[in-house]
């Protein structure tokens, strides 16, 4: 995570709520012969206490002799940010980006947690795409989900630590930031330039 403090000033509250609203990140931990990391999708308990996700029995995090410390790596929007558009000598190019980590120890589950968090995490995603009527595990024919579900193994992770970086131009002066704002709101085509500058106008406080 970046050390200046200007990029740290988000709550513990916003950086959950950030992690929570992604739900997608990538999980690190130090395996026998090096790091390892997998890109999982994940749900919280209500009190954010642990991450619940779910690795196939074949990933080698899923065999890499847990309890384990580990981190996911959540990460938001980002854009390049050009030096021309600050109007100060002497800049350089930067990027802007949200990310959040999110540290603790990993352990496995217990299998009946399997199928509650299945449904949590697709309940999350699925609301997002109303009026749809929502996908449930009901919809699937009868033994096919488990059969499937035969495939992946429930982990959590006991967090102790979350950390974010909002990296928004705060270590620059207003008008400079008004510029570099502007001109990712001028930019087109793909990208998370207009959402970077939302950001840059609404800090986080």
């Amino acid at each position: 995570m970046h050390p200046n403090p200007a990029f740290r000033e988000a709550s513990r509250h916003q950086n959950l709520d950030f992690a929570r609203s992604r739900g997608f990140g990538v999980l690190s931990v130090n395996g026998p012969e090096g790091p390892l990391a997998a890109h999982v999708p994940f749900e919280f308990s209500d009190d954010a206490a642990e991450v619940r996700l779910h690795l196939a029995r074949s990933n080698p995090i899923a065999r890499a002799g847990l309890p384990l410390a580990a981190v996911i790596i959540v990460s938001g929007p980002d854009a390049y940010v050009s030096p021309d558009w600050y109007g100060m000598a002497d800049q350089v190019p930067t990027w802007n980006y949200v990310a959040v980590h999110l540290r603790g120890v990993l352990h496995p589950a217990p299998p009946d947690t399997l199928l509650p968090h299945l449904n949590a995490v697709s309940d999350h995603f699925e609301a997002r795409l109303l009026p749809k009527r929502p996908w449930k595990t009901s919809k699937m024919t009868e033994g096919t989900m488990d059969r499937m579900m035969r495939m992946i193994l429930p982990f959590r992770l006991q967090v102790t630590g979350v950390d974010g970086t909002w990296k928004l131009n705060q270590n620059k002066p207003p008008m400079a930031r008004a510029g570099a704002v502007a001109g990712l709101e001028a930019q087109v085509g793909p990208g998370d330039a207009a959402r970077i500058a939302g950001l840059m106008r609404d800090l986080p406080e």
